[in-house]
Protein backbone atom coordinates (compact mmCIF):
# COMPACT_ATOMS: atom_id res chain seq x y z
CA UNK A 1 0.00 0.00 0.00
CA UNK A 2 1.30 3.44 -0.89
CA UNK A 3 0.19 7.01 -0.34
CA UNK A 4 1.20 10.24 -2.04
CA UNK A 5 0.13 13.31 -0.06
CA UNK A 6 0.21 16.91 -1.27
CA UNK A 7 0.73 19.51 1.41
CA UNK A 8 3.00 21.13 3.99
CA UNK A 9 4.70 18.24 5.77
CA UNK A 10 4.76 19.80 9.25
CA UNK A 11 1.00 19.83 9.99
CA UNK A 12 0.69 16.41 8.35
CA UNK A 13 3.45 15.00 10.53
CA UNK A 14 2.01 16.58 13.68
CA UNK A 15 -1.20 14.56 13.23
CA UNK A 16 0.54 11.28 12.37
CA UNK A 17 0.27 8.34 14.75
CA UNK A 18 3.14 8.03 17.25
CA UNK A 19 5.68 5.23 16.62
CA UNK A 20 3.93 4.09 13.44
CA UNK A 21 6.74 4.46 10.85
CA UNK A 22 9.45 1.80 10.58
CA UNK A 23 11.89 3.70 8.38
CA UNK A 24 12.23 7.37 7.46
CA UNK A 25 14.43 8.56 4.63
CA UNK A 26 14.42 12.26 3.80
CA UNK A 27 16.29 14.28 1.22
CA UNK A 28 15.32 17.85 2.19
CA UNK A 29 16.38 20.99 0.33
CA UNK A 30 20.11 21.54 0.74
CA UNK A 31 19.85 25.33 1.16
CA UNK A 32 22.03 25.96 -1.87
CA UNK A 33 20.78 29.54 -2.11
CA UNK A 34 19.49 29.12 -5.65
CA UNK A 35 16.61 27.66 -7.62
CA UNK A 36 16.87 23.95 -8.43
CA UNK A 37 15.48 23.38 -11.90
CA UNK A 38 15.65 20.80 -14.64
CA UNK A 39 14.31 20.88 -18.18
CA UNK A 40 12.11 18.04 -19.40
CA UNK A 41 12.86 16.93 -22.94
CA UNK A 42 11.83 14.33 -25.47
CA UNK A 43 13.29 13.35 -28.82
CA UNK A 44 11.56 12.81 -32.16
CA UNK A 45 12.95 11.22 -35.31
CA UNK A 46 14.17 13.94 -37.70
CA UNK A 47 16.76 13.03 -40.30
CA UNK A 48 16.84 16.56 -41.73
CA UNK A 49 17.15 18.72 -38.63
CA UNK A 50 18.15 16.30 -35.89
CA UNK A 51 20.58 17.59 -33.26
CA UNK A 52 21.65 14.19 -31.89
CA UNK A 53 22.51 10.76 -33.25
CA UNK A 54 20.83 7.59 -31.99
CA UNK A 55 20.74 3.87 -32.79
CA UNK A 56 22.29 2.95 -36.15
CA UNK A 57 23.11 6.57 -36.89
CA UNK A 58 19.49 7.72 -36.97
CA UNK A 59 19.02 11.44 -36.30
CA UNK A 60 16.71 12.84 -33.61
CA UNK A 61 15.56 16.36 -32.76
CA UNK A 62 15.34 17.42 -29.09
CA UNK A 63 12.13 19.09 -27.90
CA UNK A 64 11.78 20.88 -24.57
CA UNK A 65 8.48 19.89 -22.94
CA UNK A 66 8.72 21.99 -19.76
CA UNK A 67 10.66 22.55 -16.57
CA UNK A 68 10.29 21.48 -12.94
CA UNK A 69 11.98 22.81 -9.86
CA UNK A 70 11.81 24.64 -6.55
CA UNK A 71 13.48 27.49 -4.66
CA UNK A 72 16.23 26.08 -2.44
CA UNK A 73 16.98 28.96 -0.08
CA UNK A 74 16.27 29.60 3.60
CA UNK A 75 17.15 32.47 5.94
CA UNK A 76 17.50 29.93 8.77
CA UNK A 77 17.50 26.34 7.61
CA UNK A 78 17.77 24.91 11.14
CA UNK A 79 14.66 26.78 12.28
CA UNK A 80 12.87 25.26 9.28
CA UNK A 81 14.04 21.66 9.67
CA UNK A 82 14.09 21.25 13.48
CA UNK A 83 10.33 20.95 14.16
CA UNK A 84 10.09 18.40 11.36
CA UNK A 85 12.89 16.34 12.90
CA UNK A 86 11.11 16.41 16.26
CA UNK A 87 7.99 14.98 14.64
CA UNK A 88 10.07 12.40 12.78
CA UNK A 89 11.49 11.15 16.07
CA UNK A 90 8.01 10.93 17.58
CA UNK A 91 6.44 8.92 14.76
CA UNK A 92 9.41 6.56 14.32
CA UNK A 93 8.79 3.01 15.56
CA UNK A 94 10.85 1.69 18.51
CA UNK A 95 13.09 -0.38 16.19
CA UNK A 96 13.03 2.20 13.41
CA UNK A 97 15.76 4.27 11.80
CA UNK A 98 15.96 7.66 10.16
CA UNK A 99 18.26 8.50 7.26
CA UNK A 100 18.90 12.20 6.72
CA UNK A 101 20.38 13.04 3.30
CA UNK A 102 22.15 16.41 3.04
CA UNK A 103 25.38 17.96 1.75
CA UNK A 104 28.32 19.94 3.08
CA UNK A 105 26.44 23.24 3.42
CA UNK A 106 24.22 22.25 6.36
CA UNK A 107 25.31 18.78 7.52
CA UNK A 108 27.28 19.97 10.55
CA UNK A 109 24.44 22.10 11.89
CA UNK A 110 21.88 19.37 11.19
CA UNK A 111 23.90 16.74 13.04
CA UNK A 112 23.93 18.92 16.16
CA UNK A 113 20.14 19.16 16.02
CA UNK A 114 19.74 15.44 15.38
CA UNK A 115 22.02 14.66 18.32
CA UNK A 116 19.82 16.84 20.53
CA UNK A 117 16.60 15.22 19.34
CA UNK A 118 17.62 11.55 19.05
CA UNK A 119 20.53 11.56 21.50
CA UNK A 120 24.19 11.20 20.56
CA UNK A 121 24.13 7.47 21.28
CA UNK A 122 21.47 7.04 18.60
CA UNK A 123 23.84 8.24 15.91
CA UNK A 124 24.97 5.04 14.19
CA UNK A 125 26.71 6.00 10.94
CA UNK A 126 27.78 8.83 8.70
CA UNK A 127 27.42 7.47 5.17
CA UNK A 128 29.20 9.19 2.31
CA UNK A 129 27.63 8.89 -1.12
CA UNK A 130 30.52 9.58 -3.49
CA UNK A 131 30.14 10.17 -7.22
CA UNK A 132 32.45 11.40 -9.96
CA UNK A 133 30.33 13.31 -12.44
CA UNK A 134 29.64 16.88 -13.42
CA UNK A 135 31.51 20.16 -13.58
CA UNK A 136 34.64 20.91 -11.58
CA UNK A 137 35.84 24.16 -10.08
CA UNK A 138 39.34 25.61 -10.31
CA UNK A 139 38.96 27.54 -7.03
CA UNK A 140 38.78 24.66 -4.50
CA UNK A 141 38.48 20.86 -4.25
CA UNK A 142 35.34 20.01 -6.21
CA UNK A 143 32.46 18.73 -4.06
CA UNK A 144 31.54 15.24 -5.27
CA UNK A 145 29.73 13.67 -2.33
CA UNK A 146 26.60 13.90 -0.20
CA UNK A 147 26.27 12.87 3.45
CA UNK A 148 23.59 10.55 4.84
CA UNK A 149 23.25 10.53 8.63
CA UNK A 150 21.76 7.37 10.15
CA UNK A 151 20.00 7.60 13.52
CA UNK A 152 18.22 4.74 15.30
CA UNK A 153 15.28 5.34 17.62
CA UNK A 154 16.86 2.85 20.01
CA UNK A 155 20.65 2.44 19.55
CA UNK A 156 20.48 -1.02 21.14
CA UNK A 157 17.61 -2.39 19.06
CA UNK A 158 17.13 -1.51 15.40
CA UNK A 159 16.48 -3.25 12.09
CA UNK A 160 19.71 -4.14 10.29
CA UNK A 161 19.46 -6.99 7.79
CA UNK A 162 23.14 -7.64 7.11
CA UNK A 163 22.40 -10.55 4.76
CA UNK A 164 20.37 -8.23 2.51
CA UNK A 165 23.43 -6.19 1.56
CA UNK A 166 24.42 -6.60 -2.05
CA UNK A 167 28.07 -7.44 -2.47
CA UNK A 168 30.34 -5.18 -4.48
CA UNK A 169 33.60 -5.90 -6.34
CA UNK A 170 36.96 -5.61 -4.63
CA UNK A 171 39.00 -2.67 -5.92
CA UNK A 172 42.10 -4.90 -5.96
CA UNK A 173 40.75 -8.44 -6.49
CA UNK A 174 44.24 -9.85 -7.04
CA UNK A 175 45.08 -9.26 -3.38
CA UNK A 176 42.27 -11.37 -1.90
CA UNK A 177 42.23 -14.59 -3.91
CA UNK A 178 39.81 -15.96 -6.49
CA UNK A 179 37.12 -17.17 -4.06
CA UNK A 180 36.82 -13.87 -2.20
CA UNK A 181 37.04 -11.89 -5.42
CA UNK A 182 34.19 -13.91 -6.95
CA UNK A 183 32.02 -13.43 -3.84
CA UNK A 184 32.74 -9.71 -3.57
CA UNK A 185 32.68 -7.67 -0.37
CA UNK A 186 30.05 -5.90 1.69
CA UNK A 187 29.91 -2.10 1.37
CA UNK A 188 31.45 0.22 3.94
CA UNK A 189 30.20 3.67 4.95
CA UNK A 190 31.46 5.12 1.65
CA UNK A 191 29.03 4.34 -1.17
CA UNK A 192 30.31 4.89 -4.69
CA UNK A 193 27.35 5.28 -7.02
CA UNK A 194 26.77 7.38 -10.12
CA UNK A 195 24.15 10.13 -10.14
CA UNK A 196 20.95 9.68 -12.15
CA UNK A 197 21.92 9.92 -15.79
CA UNK A 198 20.35 12.78 -17.71
CA UNK A 199 19.39 10.39 -20.51
CA UNK A 200 18.91 7.11 -18.61
CA UNK A 201 15.70 5.15 -18.11
CA UNK A 202 15.60 6.03 -14.40
CA UNK A 203 15.40 9.77 -15.12
CA UNK A 204 12.10 11.42 -14.17
CA UNK A 205 12.96 15.02 -15.02
CA UNK A 206 12.89 16.12 -11.38
CA UNK A 207 15.73 18.49 -10.53
CA UNK A 208 17.26 16.73 -7.51
CA UNK A 209 16.36 13.09 -8.13
CA UNK A 210 18.43 10.61 -6.10
CA UNK A 211 19.53 7.23 -7.51
CA UNK A 212 17.35 4.20 -6.89
CA UNK A 213 20.46 2.15 -6.09
CA UNK A 214 21.26 4.27 -3.02
CA UNK A 215 17.75 4.13 -1.59
CA UNK A 216 17.30 0.45 -2.48
CA UNK A 217 20.23 -0.38 -0.20
CA UNK A 218 18.70 1.53 2.71
CA UNK A 219 15.26 -0.03 2.24
CA UNK A 220 16.47 -3.63 2.01
CA UNK A 221 18.87 -3.48 4.95
CA UNK A 222 16.89 -1.26 7.33
CA UNK A 223 13.31 -2.48 6.88
CA UNK A 224 11.31 -5.68 6.45
CA UNK A 225 8.48 -6.69 4.10
CA UNK A 226 5.19 -4.91 4.92
CA UNK A 227 6.95 -2.26 7.03
CA UNK A 228 5.74 1.32 6.69
CA UNK A 229 8.27 3.75 5.19
CA UNK A 230 8.07 7.53 4.88
CA UNK A 231 9.74 10.36 2.99
CA UNK A 232 8.25 13.76 3.84
CA UNK A 233 10.44 15.61 1.32
CA UNK A 234 9.53 13.07 -1.33
CA UNK A 235 10.58 14.91 -4.50
CA UNK A 236 10.74 12.41 -7.36
CA UNK A 237 9.46 9.52 -5.21
CA UNK A 238 12.58 7.36 -5.15
CA UNK A 239 11.76 5.99 -1.70
CA UNK A 240 8.31 4.95 -2.90
CA UNK A 241 9.78 3.19 -5.91
CA UNK A 242 12.31 1.31 -3.74
CA UNK A 243 9.64 0.45 -1.15
CA UNK A 244 7.16 -0.89 -3.69
CA UNK A 245 9.81 -3.04 -5.38
CA UNK A 246 10.68 -4.55 -1.98
CA UNK A 247 7.07 -5.15 -0.81
CA UNK A 248 7.08 -2.34 1.73
CA UNK A 249 4.29 0.18 2.34
CA UNK A 250 5.13 3.85 1.94
CA UNK A 251 3.97 7.42 2.54
CA UNK A 252 5.35 10.21 0.35
CA UNK A 253 4.69 13.85 1.25
CA UNK A 254 5.58 16.96 -0.75
CA UNK A 255 4.19 20.47 -1.21
CA UNK A 256 5.61 20.94 -4.71
CA UNK A 257 3.01 20.35 -7.46
CA UNK A 258 5.78 19.30 -9.88
CA UNK A 259 6.90 16.61 -7.42
CA UNK A 260 3.37 15.25 -7.08
CA UNK A 261 3.00 15.00 -10.85
CA UNK A 262 6.37 13.25 -11.22
CA UNK A 263 5.58 10.76 -8.44
CA UNK A 264 2.10 10.04 -9.79
CA UNK A 265 3.56 9.14 -13.18
CA UNK A 266 6.54 7.22 -11.80
CA UNK A 267 4.52 5.11 -9.36
CA UNK A 268 1.37 4.74 -11.46
CA UNK A 269 1.76 0.98 -11.85
CA UNK A 270 1.70 0.55 -8.04
CA UNK A 271 -1.61 2.46 -7.78
CA UNK A 272 -0.85 4.58 -4.69
CA UNK A 273 -3.62 6.46 -2.91
CA UNK A 274 -3.50 10.12 -3.93
CA UNK A 275 -4.36 12.47 -1.05
CA UNK A 276 -5.18 16.17 -1.68
CA UNK A 277 -3.88 15.75 -5.23
CA UNK A 278 -7.09 15.90 -7.27
CA UNK A 279 -6.49 19.45 -8.53
CA UNK A 280 -2.96 18.58 -9.69
CA UNK A 281 -3.42 15.38 -11.68
CA UNK A 282 -6.04 13.28 -13.36
CA UNK A 283 -6.63 10.49 -10.85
Amino acid sequence: MGQIIFGDNLPILSEWETESIDLIYIDPPFNTGKRQERKRIKTVRDESHGDRTGFKGQRYRTLETGTSGYDDMFDDFIDFISPRLLEAHRILAPTGSMFFHIDYREVHYCKIQLDRIFGRKSFINEIIWAYDYGARTKKRWSAKHDTILWYAKDPDKYTFNFDQMERIPYMAPGLVGKEKAARGKTPTDVWWHTIVSTNGQEKTGYATQKPLGIVNRIVKVHSNPNDMLMDFFAGSGTLGDAAARASRDYVLIDNNPDAIKVMAKRLRSYKPEMVNCEHLINV
